[in-house]
């Protein structure tokens, strides 16, 4: 099935400047120790080296996002992030996880980990109540389909999606850990990017965080 993202072919990707990638890059200071996990075909952690000058490793589950990813020379092992990462306790200034933990399928342990393993923590993953998704539910009772970004309920990876509300019940469960910084990715309509600054669980599409622990 080619219109499944469940097994990325990241030799089809191109290299990407990509919003959220500036935001994130922003929010490290220079020199930072940083792990990316899920970290694809490795050009979020080449623009972190690029800019800030930080020193990178990343996780990735696809053999393909490895593959391309230490061809570009960085330093990137194949597995899981949601386990017991093979980290010491504290090892990095920041874990980066971005646009991944809805697509995990132990989010509560992916989050437990990168505390474990470091000081700050950024996570950005879509917003699933999103209005538009609210309204698509409502008209058509079924999986809402504006943010399954072309894919259907079935053949995507997205298996936990969230909400921001759903976020901060997760980072309650944890524990040990404060949200510092909230950046949103602006989709670009002025009338929907000022209705965020109000109600931003129904018009932010894209939520990035920074967390520390406590």
């Amino acid at each position: 099935m080619r219109n499944d993202n469940r097994n990325y072919n990241y030799e089809d990707f191109p290299s990407e400047k990509r919003v959220e990638y500036v935001a994130i890059t922003s929010l490290l200071a220079p020199g930072s120790k940083v792990i990316d996990l899920a970290c694809g075909n490795g050009a979020l952690m080449e623009m972190m080296i690029a800019e800030k000058g930080c020193t990178c490793e990343g996780v990735e589950l696809s053999p393909s996002g490895v593959q391309v990813a230490v061809k570009r020379g960085l330093s990137v092992r194949e597995g899981r992030i949601d386990e017991k990462l093979p980290y010491a306790d504290g090892e990095f200034d920041v874990a980066v996880c971005n646009v991944t933990i809805q697509m995990v399928m132990y989010p509560e342990q992916l989050l437990a980990e990168m505390k474990r393993i470091s000081r700050k923590q950024i996570i950005s993953f879509p917003n699933f109540a999103y209005f538009r998704n609210r309204l698509d539910l409502l008209l058509y009772g079924r999986m809402p389909k504006p943010m399954l970004f072309g894919y259907q309920w079935y053949n995507t990876g997205h298996i936990h999606q969230l909400s921001i509300r759903d976020f901060g019940e997760l980072l309650a469960h944890t524990g040990g850990m404060r949200i510092t910084r909230t950046l949103y990715v602006p989709v670009g309509y002025k009338i929907i990017d000022g209705l965020g600054s109000i109600m931003p669980g129904w018009f932010r599409k894209e939520v990035i965080l920074e967390t520390e622990n406590i």
